[in-house]
């Protein structure tokens, strides 16, 4: 079995941290375990000088999750990599049943699989509009953030095509890479809940930025049409989710006094639709 890279970023999740890597240390697979604190300033130092020297433990500055990935991608060894949230945990042989999906499919560079989500502790039913999904997600992912990041695992190649993280997004920094996966690549879907996810926190990131986030989705497409890589349907379907984003958040804008960051998200939209003319 070849080497697999997990990554975990983590910032002052202590009391989550252990499960985490416990669930990677668990695994049957090949497995080499990075975790890149991102300047913590809780216990996660002392937890991590207990782990053993197999795992790598990586420090930097406080620079976000994104920043995190990035670094834990550029020192992996790995020809695939794995993500893990710090407070979320991989179920049994959950690399072990990715990795032989993705043998078997060597025609899709990055797969996802099931999750089970809790809140608060508590089993969270899902939504229907977060079932997972097979093939080209990129029309579902303009809309949301299809795929989430606990559940992937890809190949080494993919990174050196479609580049890292967005270090620059505060938050939709995977919402702004799912995008630049898909619109080149179908997606394999391991159709077991091999991943568990833990939410309903204000430390989240999702949390943090909920008010006004469709704005790093809306740069996120408005980059993606200007770099031109887009099939003539995939920029219709960019640019009418890009005009229902920008009109839902401008609104929202006016109504709290900032008339001219929606003026801002307007001529964003203005410029696309001439572009794509």
């Amino acid at each position: 079995m070849t080497l697999i890279s997990v990554i975990i970023p983590t910032y002052n999740r202590v009391d989550f941290l252990p499960g985490a890597v416990a669930s990677v240390l668990s695994q049957q697979a090949r497995v080499e375990l990075i975790v890149v604190d991102d300047g913590s300033t809780d216990g996660t130092a002392d937890f991590l000088a207990t782990l053993p020297s197999a795992v790598r433990c990586l420090r930097q500055e406080n620079r976000g999750p994104a920043a995190a990935r990035n670094t834990g991608i550029r020192a992996a060894r790995g020809d695939y990599l794995a993500f893990l949230d710090s407070d979320d945990r991989f179920q049994a042989d959950k690399l072990t049943i990715q990795y032989a999906a993705m043998v078997v499919n060597p025609s899709f560079p990055l797969s996802h699989t099931g999750e089970v989500w809790y809140r608060r502790g508590r089993l969270l039913h899902q939504k229907k509009k977060h079932r997972k999904e097979q093939g080209d997600l990129f029309p579902r992912c303009l809309e949301l953030c299809a795929i989430g990041m606990s559940t992937v695992m890809a190949r080494r190649a993919l990174f050196e095509e479609v580049g890292l993280f967005d270090e620059g997004m505060a938050c939709c920094e995977d919402y702004d890479f799912w995008l630049r996966v898909c619109c080149r690549y179908p997606v394999l879907l391991v159709d077991l809940p091999l991943t568990v996810k833990n939410g309903g926190r204000d430390d989240q990131v999702s949390v943090i930025h909920r008010v006004g986030m469709d704005r790093y989705r809306i740069e996120s497409i408005s980059r993606l049409l200007a770099a031109g890589a887009l099939s003539r349907e995939q920029q219709q379907l960019a640019v009418t989710e890009l005009a229902r984003k920008c009109r839902i958040y401008a609104a929202g804008c006016r109504k709290h006094g900032r008339e001219e960051e929606a003026a801002r998200v307007l001529r964003l939209l203005h410029a696309a639709f001439t572009a794509c003319r």
